[in-house]
């Protein structure tokens, strides 16, 4: 029964930072990319200063089991630095209870070891957490038998092992099910957002048309009763008219500046914006069943961009794939990356349908789609957003064959820091 209690107790003091911070996710979308990891390493060490200031002194009857979660949670969000941070405090209280500092030392060096290399194999990071938790399953029972309890009865002890893995598994599941919750909320909010806007511009645009109707609609009817011989009519047409175009350009003038996209730029890792983009769409491939093969390099690439706009191009660009997907084919993404003289350049490239030379040439026009509940809005708004960091947003493609969309922009010297 003190099991259940002591598990309990450090399941709610690992749950509760991490709430918090995806209250803070949902939220607060327009926050930094920089803001929303340093909340999360927040939230991390908060789960672990809390499991020791409160949960410390079970370790004493108890091995500290769900200590490990934190640091799975660091893995799985590529936090190396804070990972290496919590196997050194694990490490110091294993030390000052069990006496075992050099074989713990041992077991979470081989942690960080396998952690490198599913880094740099690129694997699937929920993977990697599977596999901890059998090292730990074999890494407890040498403790227990060893050295918490060695002489205590041996069914004991099995049941020990067997209940301390079974929570440590189910507590792992349940937080990082949490987690996933809490992402494809934030991604359903933006999404959302995202057709709450396009609901607002079609309504701006019902409502523009209509306005610059009225005015044009009273320039044609003074125009139809000119008549040229008349020198009265004409001078007192003619300002009509002239008054009337005046308030027309004046009404385009407020709805351009209106509906202007606004860029905010600050300093973001394009390669984690990247790798988030893909991260948050994994779902939705393997919902698909979509062979994905995404070249993203496992360092820090900086440049002053727009983290959320960048992200909606990307999105759009990897949906319209996931639209030209063939009835009789895998659908195959691929994603590559590349600096060049000063530029950054993103390709993405399915085997889809691909599109015909009348498509292509159209592609970039404001309204023009070939889908049937398409806004044709979609490569327009992105093309403008690539623009507005003073790139290009290319498309290359030829029916059968698939499409290739590239993405490039300029990015200084003073942010190529590896």
């Amino acid at each position: 029964m003190r099991y259940i209690k002591f598990l309990l107790l450090d399941t709610i003091l690992i749950l509760l930072p991490m709430l918090i911070y995806q209250f803070y996710l949902v939220n607060c979308q327009n926050k930094s990319r920089k803001a929303k990891k340093i909340a999360l390493d927040f939230a991390i060490i908060g789960s672990m200063l809390l499991l020791i200031l409160f949960s410390g002194e079970n370790s004493l009857l108890y091995p500290l089991i769900l200590w490990n979660i934190p640091l799975y949670i660091s893995f799985y969000k590529k936090r190396s630095i804070l990972a290496g941070i919590l196997s050194l405090i694990i490490v110091i209280f294993y030390q000052q209870y069990f006496y075992v500092v050099h074989f713990v030392m041992l077991e979470y060096i081989l942690y960080d070891l396998i952690y490198l290399i599913y880094l740099v194999k690129k694997k699937n990071l929920r993977d990697l957490v599977q596999n901890l938790i059998y090292i730990k399953a074999f890494v407890l029972a040498f403790e227990v038998y060893g050295f918490i309890y060695p002489l205590e009865n041996q069914i004991s002890s099995f049941l020990l092992i067997i209940t301390t893995i079974i929570s440590l598994y189910g507590v792992t599941c349940f937080i990082f099910y949490l987690l996933k919750k809490g992402e494809e909320i934030m991604d359903l909010n933006s999404t959302i957002k995202a057709l709450e806007k396009e609901k607002m511009l079609r309504a701006s645009l019902f409502k523009i048309t209509h306005e610059i109707k009225n005015p044009i609609a009273v320039c044609k009817g003074y125009l139809d009763m000119l008549d040229l011989s008349n020198q009265e009519k004409i001078n007192k047409y003619i300002p009509i008219v002239k008054q009337e175009i005046a308030r027309t350009l004046i009404l385009m003038d407020d709805y351009l500046d209106y509906t202007k996209i606004k860029i905010n730029k600050e300093d973001t890792d394009l390669y984690l914006l990247l790798a988030d983009t893909c991260s948050s769409l994994e779902s939705l491939f393997r919902e698909n069943k979509v062979k994905t093969i995404f070249n993203i390099p496992d360092k820090e690439l900086y440049a002053k961009v727009d983290y959320n706009r960048l992200k909606q191009v990307l999105v759009n660009l990897f949906k319209n794939a996931l639209e030209a997907k063939r009835p009789d084919k895998e659908l195959t993404l691929w994603l590559t990356t590349r600096k060049e003289k000063g530029y950054f350049y993103i390709t993405i490239k399915d085997n889809g349908v691909g599109m015909s030379e009348e498509t292509l040439n159209h592609i970039s026009e404001m309204f023009y789609t070939t889908k049937q509940k398409g806004s044709g809005m979609g490569v327009s708004l992105s093309k403008e957003i690539i623009e507005l960091h003073n790139g290009k947003l290319e498309y290359f493609s030829s029916l059968g064959k698939g499409t290739k969309v590239v993405i490039s922009f300029p990015i200084t010297e003073k942010s190529l820091t590896a």
